[in-house]
């Protein structure tokens, strides 16, 4: 019997993808996903088209859905200068009026809404703006940047006021998952680097910069998360960190990736991926070619992901800033899930080898 209906915003991104494989197991829920493509979800899962820029577009959509209890937003809007993109105003804009069609369409067609959860992520503690404290909590004041996040925060509350539903904050950090295209994959730029190096036979030194101590999110924990937070009553109004529970440095689990590809990890020598790894798009082509990959396009697989691996590597920086947010709020409200991100990165890798995105 089905008890739950669940409309996950953004169903082809990284935790998008995630929570609809996720909550489509579950025998009492009902999913509809929502973005501009589509993907080979299960049969079961109904999947709606839907530019979430376009209010008229968005509200005929979401008029179509009925007996929605329960939301996951998800969506973003990135320009093509990813990092830069991060102290932009009109993709803050651009991000509000997403999520306020949304809401406007769910005004008229889910009366039954019962709870919705927002996805913030590291950079609401000023991450990419300079040092953090170490761990971040999420009882600190906002810090005090433009971002679109408090503005989406901002419209909940406001909504919330006038309507039935609650609402919970996931913060997520370095999201670990497997879709291909999208702006901030670290674990397939890490597979693609790795796969073009090996067919260089060059060995996979480390391209990031200094020593770092880092925390990571696997997209399959957010889901679980996001089950969480929608189903009991204590997360109601509440942000919650959501990360694996470990920390680690890139130079110490390096290794452990080169294994994984069969060569070795060389000395760590600083590289841009971002200028240096498009020019291999006839080295990609080749690799693809000779195992029958999906994307023979290394600039349509990875998207804008090499100037996110940059910065999650810390290039470019003398001491990277340390990017350790703090999960014990969620556990202390009965969430109790945690994952090894060394183990997780590998599972993700050959999930991606498996979906012929990456060579084995």
């Amino acid at each position: 019997m089905i008890k739950h209906h669940i409309l996950i915003i953004g169903s082809t991104g990284l935790v998008g993808a995630a929570a609809v494989e996720h909550f489509s197991r579950i025998q009492d829920w009902q999913v509809t996903a929502v973005a501009r493509r589509t993907l080979p979800f299960p049969d079961s899962v109904r999947q709606l088209q839907i530019d979430l820029t376009d209010k008229s577009a968005c509200v005929e959509g979401l008029s179509a859905v009925r007996g929605v209890t329960h939301v996951l937003y998800t969506a973003l809007y990135e320009k093509p200068n990813l990092v830069a993109s991060w102290r932009d105003e009109e993709q803050m804009a651009t991000n509000l009026s997403m999520l306020r069609n949304v809401l406007d369409g769910l005004d008229r067609a889910a009366p039954e809404l019962r709870h919705i959860t927002l996805l913030q992520g590291a950079k609401a503690y000023g991450l990419h703006l300079g040092p953090t404290p170490v761990p971040c909590k999420e009882r600190v004041p906002r810090h005090p940047h433009k971002n679109f996040y408090w503005l989406q925060e901002d419209l909940l509350r406001e909504r919330k006021a006038h309507r039935g539903w609650t609402f919970s904050i996931l913060r997520p950090q370095l999201v670990l998952g497997t879709v291909a295209g999208t702006p901030m994959n670290i674990v397939l730029a890490i597979g693609a680097f790795a796969a073009i190096q090996r067919e260089l036979g060059r060995p996979l030194c480390f391209p990031g910069g200094a020593y770092g101590v880092y925390g990571a999110s696997d997209s399959r924990l957010i889901a679980k998360a996001a089950e969480f937070v929608g189903t009991h009553e204590i997360c109601g109004g509440e942000t919650y960190n959501i990360v694996n529970g470990d920390v680690f440095a890139w130079k110490d689990i390096w290794p452990g990736i080169a294994r994984h590809f069969g060569i070795e990890a060389g000395e760590p020598r600083p590289l841009c991926l971002a200028d240096a790894m498009p020019r291999h798009e006839e080295v990609w082509e080749r690799i693809a070619t000779r195992h029958a990959l999906k994307q023979t396009s290394l600039a349509k697989l990875l998207d804008r992901s090499w100037q996110f691996a940059d910065r999650a590597f810390g290039y470019g920086f003398e001491y990277p800033p340390h990017s350790v947010l703090d999960g014990l709020k969620l556990r202390s409200h009965g969430f109790n899930e945690f994952l090894d991100t060394e183990d997780a990165i590998a599972y993700w890798l050959r999930r991606l080898q498996e979906e012929q995105v990456l060579p084995h």
